[in-house]
């Protein structure tokens, strides 16, 4: 398929490069990119299976859109669920939208609308031969990545993206949770089986 991974790229929390997981989350999310500009969907609600929505998620979600269409704002990206990392400087709000801000670093790509505009631009920065998670791609095509070294590998990084605020989506768990599993955290290395991961961390096991 073509897939290399960004030169480079360790998890800043395991210290480990990609597992089979990520990998597999990240096509999955390329997949749909590819099938919005195929049939030319004018906008996609992309959801991932371990979501919680919040109270009246339409209704909000439904006014918020009807807002951004009515002050014409010019968007590819609108972040529904995410986690957000850069904490210590507020996120501006969006002049004449309700419930949307400007969104610094963020992890977690639980649920997004995107446009047909928006799918393109993913597409062209190619992610495929230099993939890191998805999750740590979204914020590099807007240009709001802290590691420099990873956004020199994606020339164009003009996204238009935001995020609703207060989030309408969270997932149904949490790291330590009981019912917590991923399957991007505690799959095998994507080159390397012998490669510890969570995985053998939680099942107590030893990589032969």
């Amino acid at each position: 398929m073509g897939i290399d991974m960004l030169p480079g790229y360790k998890d800043p929390y395991s210290d480990r490069v990609l597992t089979r997981g990520e990998i597999g989350c990240f096509l999955s999310h390329h997949n749909i990119w590819k099938q919005v500009v195929q049939q030319k969907l004018r906008q996609v609600l992309v959801l991932e299976d371990d979501v919680r929505f919040e109270p009246r998620f339409c209704s909000r979600l439904q006014a918020i859109m009807e807002s951004v269409m009515r002050v014409g704002l010019d968007w590819e990206l609108i972040y529904v669920g995410r986690k957000r990392l850069q904490v210590k400087e507020p996120e501006n709000w969006v002049k004449g939208v309700r419930n949307l801000v400007h969104p610094g670093y963020s992890y977690w790509t639980l649920g997004y609308v995107l446009s047909l505009q928006g799918a393109k631009r993913l597409l062209r920065a190619k992610p495929l031969h230099k993939m890191l998670p998805v999750d740590e791609f979204l914020p590099i095509m807007f240009n709001k990545h802290p590691k420099d070294d990873y956004m020199q590998y994606f020339g164009h990084r003009e996204l238009r993206a935001f995020s609703v605020e207060p989030l309408l989506l969270f997932p149904t768990h949490f790291t330590g949770e009981p019912g917590y599993f991923s399957d991007t955290e505690t799959s095998t290395i994507w080159d390397d089986e012998a490669v510890e991961t969570d995985w053998d961390r939680d099942a107590g096991q030893t990589p032969a």
